[in-house]
């Protein structure tokens, strides 16, 4: 994020005391209310494709998405043209078990809805993620900027889903997804400029691994900033681990390194973090 340039962030109007008071998490919902049937129960990852989906099918709903997180899998909603590339490009490692075909909603096209546990897996640890040394000193210089947690999820996700084709964050993933913000596992990061929302960072938490979702920034580096400003805020909960999803060159720049498929499993079985990130406003100059 670039240095700010307008009013004071700090003398404006309040963004986070403004928010829907119904955007943090639920008092009433905790993640006991989310349990219910697995439909991932069963699943053989070790038999499963590293570099392809290892399961078709089943509701998108809260539970069903909390307890894919608990087993290492995050899904990949498909529109009608990628559900058809689905089943021609692994029907035959459908119908072989390789890959799973899960029960789902009846008229559902079990192929839209695709689960992916990639083999290796990107992590890093939730305090080693690298900023660029220009992006760190524009950082150090903006003393206006700042951040909040979790006061704002909605508007996070919403970026994240600004212009990106395909769709992936459709509505029913969105619903699912603030299901279990409300149930206080699913955490954001807000990078504010003054009034205005510019950069923002989502992620699920299971035990002390914190899987990051997706990222958005209306300035330059504000996507990157929002991912450092959430990793923080879990590593000082006691969080223990990031999980980045996807291997690729941009992650690696944030300090990403592969690790087997099983190994981050075992991670996911750890004792959970002690404590939910700090959601308060806190400067960006910190993590310059």
């Amino acid at each position: 994020m670039s240095s700010a340039d307008g009013p004071d962030a700090f003398d404006g109007p309040d963004p986070a005391a403004e928010a829907d008071p119904f955007d943090g998490p639920d008092p009433f919902d905790g993640p006991d209310a989310l349990d219910g049937p697995d439909p991932f129960d069963g699943l053989d990852l070790a038999r499963a494709p590293a570099d392809a989906p290892v399961a078709f099918g089943a509701e998108l709903t809260g539970p069903v998405l909390l307890a894919a997180y608990r087993r290492g899998l995050f899904p990949m909603p498909a529109d009608d043209m990628a559900a058809a590339f689905h089943e021609v490009r692994h029907g035959s490692e459908v119908a072989a078990g390789r890959i799973a075909l899960l029960p789902g909603p009846v008229g559902q096209d079990p192929y839209a809805l695709a689960w992916w546990s990639p083999d290796p897996r990107p992590v890093l640890a939730p305090g080693e993620v690298h900023l660029a040394t220009r992006l760190r000193r524009s950082l150090r210089a903006g003393a206006d900027g700042y951040s909040t947690a979790d006061r704002a999820f909605a508007e996070v996700v919403a970026g994240c889903a600004e212009g990106r084709r395909p769709v992936w964050l459709t509505p029913a993933l969105r619903a699912a997804l603030a299901r279990l913000h409300r149930a206080g596992v699913a955490h954001s990061a807000e990078v504010w400029d003054g009034p205005e929302l510019v950069g923002g960072a989502f992620g699920v938490v299971v035990g002390g691994v914190l899987s990051l979702d997706s990222m958005f920034g209306r300035r330059p580096g504000a996507d990157r900033t929002a991912v450092a400003d959430l990793a923080a805020r879990f590593a000082a909960a006691g969080g223990r681990l990031l999980d980045v999803q996807w291997d690729s060159p941009h992650v690696r720049a944030l300090g990403a390194r592969p690790v087997a498929r099983g190994d981050y499993l075992r991670a996911l079985t750890g004792p959970a973090a002690p404590a939910a990130p700090e959601t308060g406003r806190l400067p960006l100059s910190r993590l310059g």
